[in-house]
Order: structure tokens, then sequence, then C-alpha cells
């Protein structure tokens, strides 16, 4: 059994930062990579920012420069940075894993999390 639980998400003024995060549980050995992806009403889902067992960041344009993904892998915990947000910035952001190990060695997924809503407005 693995899942997924995102925090962190609020209402900020634009400009403001918040930082989310999001922790894997269950019988877990290694993940291979971990993200967020956001969801705006009548918007597409897309993929914010990922960070792989590698080191290997990327993240989606608009927020280049203003969101910073990190992973702590003793807590199998991913993180974002939100930073100089924006009212476009708005979304249900939402946690996901890829490539879970378990301890008998078996790869899954992809995972998600339930979500945590950001409002960014004044």
């Amino acid at each position: 059994q693995v899942s997924l639980v995102e925090s962190g998400g609020g209402l900020v003024q634009p400009g403001g930062s918040l930082r989310l995060s999001c922790v894997a549980s269950g019988s877990i050995a290694g993940i291979n990579a971990m993200g967020w992806y956001r969801q705006a009403p009548g918007k597409q889902r897309e993929l914010v920012a990922t960070f792989t067992s590698g080191g290997t960041t990327k993240y989606v344009d608009s927020v280049k420069g203003r969101f910073t993904i990190s992973r702590d892998y003793g807590k199998n915990t991913v993180y974002l940075q939100m930073g100089s947000l924006k009212p476009e910035d708005t979304a249900v952001y939402v946690c996901n894993a890829q490539g879970i190990r378990t301890a008998s060695g078996v790869y899954g997924g992809p995972y998600w999390g339930k979500g945590t809503l950001v409002t960014v407005s004044s």
C-alpha cells in the first residue's frame, strides 16, 4: 500500500511565497521520480516540476526562476517552494510519484495524491 499526502496549500497574495510538501508512505524502498502537477478550473492538467532519483529537475516554462523542487530521500518527501506567486498560479496542486520500488523489488506507479489548493489573490 502506497499513499501520497500533500500539504501546504492556502491563500496567498500576489508576490507572496508558499511551500508545498508531499510525503509518500508505505512499503517503499525507493522512488525513481516525484513531481507536481496542477490543474485550474476549466484548464488541462499540466506538469509543473519533476525531480528524478538522479537529481535531474525540470520545470514548466511559466514557473522557471520562481519555483524550486527538492527532495528529502530519507523521508520520501518532495517539496515545491513557490515564490513571486501570480494569480495564474492558482490551481489544485497534485503530487505524483513514479517507479516506486518496494522491498520485494517490484516497481509500481504512477501514484497520485488528492491535491492541495493554492489560491493567489489580493
